[in-house]
């Protein structure tokens, strides 16, 4: 005896346009697992907060059905999924996107064990959902990494220190920092995944590893679950840009100006920027002089 085929979960709520949300149940170990995946393939799987809204109700429905013991994260396609919209987000959007409910909180909050199944590209948002789930199985087809600077797409919050937790703080800041890409084989070696298969194996490695979580107390991997993930409760969802530096970033110039080169493609100008701040401070600070006749208390 083995699975029962995926089935769409419908019903009051759970009508969905960006995601897919299935059920599927183990006919031995009676208990089911849920799969919430992010189907916008044509877009690499980026998220905006609609993709949100509708990862939120699935997950809801996976944590308040006793059955479930094992909730996946993928996306449809080739790839996981290429982080947040930059389209979308050019808009000003995103802070919204990570104030409201981040996709990591339903990570975090979820009461059953989450696991993330990546081919193809894991990049920004879905790199750091990927992270923050309890298991991580992946292809040798995947390719992982961030982008935030590149987009100029700040990051803060637990996400950011959770990583140092997973594959150390040189590493961490190597990824977040220097924006580079990473294979599945060196994801492996760092910590960031559990395992590496092919990728015509990858849905079988899955079922293994899930049956494996049906075969257990479920009550027990909940509690399990909520014990490692307290150790993240000392940190802000949201902290340096959001409430303390930059609480104006996304409306900024360097803020709006990743964006922009994303959806333009080509180069991002941030020097350019800067050293046209720095031309209109010394601007402003020759006005200054030359009506103050540099009297720094402004009196003449």
């Amino acid at each position: 005896m083995g699975w029962t085929d995926w089935t769409a979960v419908e019903g009051d709520g759970l009508v969905f346009d960006e995601i897919l949300y299935e059920k599927k149940q183990h006919q031995e170990l009676g208990g089911s697992v849920a799969r919430v995946s992010i189907n916008k393939p044509d877009k690499y799987n980026t998220m905006t907060l609609s993709t949100v809204d509708e990862m939120f109700r699935a997950f809801y429905d996976a944590n308040h059905d006793p059955g479930v013991g094992v909730i996946i994260v993928a996306g449809t396609g080739k790839h996981f999924g290429a982080g947040g919209d930059v389209e979308w987000e050019k808009w000003g959007l995103r802070e919204a996107f990570y104030n409201r409910y981040p996709h990591n909180r339903l990570i975090r909050s979820s009461r059953k064990p989450v696991m993330a199944v990546v081919q193809g590209y894991c990049l920004g948002g879905h790199n750091h959902m990927a992270y923050c789930c309890d298991f991580t199985i992946a292809a040798d087809t995947a390719k992982f990494g961030q982008a935030g600077p590149k987009v100029s797409s700040p990051a803060d919050g637990f996400f950011v220190p959770y990583l140092c937790k997973v594959v150390g703080a040189k590493k961490a800041r190597e990824m977040w920092m220097l924006c580079r890409r990473y294979t599945a084989e060196q994801a492996r070696e760092m910590g960031l995944v559990n395992t590496v298969v092919p990728l015509a194996d990858l849905w079988q490695e899955v079922d293994q590893w899930c049956e494996e979580l049906l075969a257990k107390s479920p009550g027990c991997l909940e509690i399990l679950k909520a014990s490692f993930d307290q150790e993240m409760d000392g940190y802000n969802e949201m902290g340096i840009y959001s409430s303390q530096f930059y609480p104006d970033w996304f409306d900024m110039p360097e803020g709006k100006e990743g964006g922009a080169s994303f959806s333009e493609r080509r180069p991002a100008r941030f020097w350019q920027l800067r050293q046209r701040e720095a031309e209109m401070r010394r601007s402003l600070q020759a006005q200054y002089e030359a009506e103050t006749g540099g009297d720094e208390s402004g009196e003449s």
